[in-house]
């Protein structure tokens, strides 16, 4: 994450991952939450932030998931159903249930058709946010394969190049491979030029948002640095819009508005949820996984990612940097130093979570 994300150190408060775990499985359950369902999603939202994903963990995920259990958005309690199967492939109804909670599942099942078959995918529709795509296609690494997992996130937040309307969500896509002694390969990004968690946390650390991020509420792409506005609405009500991964057609916002597409197409129109832009729903999920076994040696394979993966960190640095790094790397150093020393969470996040508890009635020790 870039440093301008970051938390300033002064309003750093680190929190042992232990204690962030029990409060926030606590505060999902009494949300109605089951016990396996709040498991699921602490441990997509923990994943994430251990890995410095913090704009799609509990400081930005968790109060927004309280917020619409309890306005009736999200289902606490849903029937997860099949509604088609084969063998390498399942179409889940996520009766409304949240994303983070169902796609540990869904993953799972991908896994399990891997194993069996050499391939897996797994969509889901009728669900809530997904709380990003990155820990998942990890689940399929742990057991020796590639994973890949994609969310159409809802709609009406990024304009197409050359359009003025918001059409497509953020429509995030991440895929993982493993490796033998190198970090995992892992390649998380939405396909605007900004996650749309971003921009709420640029507000929360007071960082600027980049020329080309994103677009006034006509459409006209911000080319100036700008504060960090707040939302007001979407599907085209919006005060601002999100701009395709390239920013301009000069800079490739085809690009990043076709990758936007995939993720589209492979989520909403191939489980029959139907276009989010036109039906204006949250959005369907894709996983898949894919046994290396089936295709080759996979020790070979893993040997041939920590060559391919050393070239890269030891090729020659860029004027004005010390080092050179590929997807996935940056976020295991911060996995494993933050497992050791705790989660750095900005000082309005635990108070959120110190009001919370007390309104709620339950213990919050996190200082």
């Amino acid at each position: 994450m870039l440093d301008r994300f970051k938390v300033p150190d002064e309003d750093k408060i680190y929190v042992p991952v232990d204690k962030i775990t029990e409060v926030t499985q606590n505060i999902l359950k009494a949300s109605g939450v089951s016990e396996e369902g709040a498991k699921n999603s602490t441990s997509v939202l923990i994943g994430n932030d251990l890995r410095g994903v913090e704009t799609h963990g509990v400081s930005n995920g968790l109060r927004l998931y309280v917020e619409n259990y309890a306005s009736g958005n999200y289902n606490a309690k849903p029937n997860i159903k099949i509604v088609r199967e084969s063998a390498t492939t399942a179409n889940i109804d996520g009766d409304g249930g949240l994303g983070a909670e169902i796609g540990p599942i869904a993953m799972e099942m991908a896994i399990e058709k891997a194993e069996k078959y050499g391939m897996g995918a797994v969509v889901v529709s009728n669900t809530g946010h997904l709380a990003g795509c990155g820990y998942y296609p990890l689940q399929a690494v742990e057991k020796d394969m590639i994973g890949q997992a994609m969310t159409s996130g809802g709609a009406g937040l990024t304009v197409p190049t050359w359009g003025s309307e918001p059409i497509l969500g953020t429509n995030p896509v991440a895929w993982a491979a493993p490796t033998k002694e190198m970090p995992p390969f892992l390649f998380d990004i939405a396909t605007t030029q900004i996650a749309s968690n971003k921009i709420g946390l640029a507000r929360r650390t007071g960082a600027k948002l980049l020329p080309g991020w994103i677009t006034d509420k006509n459409g006209d792409p911000i080319l100036d640095e700008v504060e960090a506005p707040e939302r007001h609405g979407r599907h085209g009500e919006s005060n601002y819009h999100l701009l395709p991964f390239g920013g301009t057609r000069e800079n490739g916002s085809h690009k990043g508005f076709g990758l936007g597409m995939v993720v589209e197409i492979m989520t909403n129109e191939l489980s029959g949820m139907g276009p989010a832009p036109l039906l204006k729903h949250e959005g369907s999920d894709f996983f898949a996984a894919y046994s290396i076994d089936a295709f080759t040696d996979t020790n070979k394979f893993k040997e041939d990612m920590d060559e391919l993966l050393k070239r890269i960190v030891e090729s020659k640095p860029a004027s004005g940097y010390e080092r050179v790094v590929y997807a996935g790397f940056l976020e295991s150093e911060e996995y494993l130093k933050r497992s050791e020393e705790g989660i750095p969470y900005h000082k309005e996040v635990i108070e959120w979570f110190e009001n919370h508890c007390n309104e709620i009635g339950i213990d919050c020790e996190l200082r």
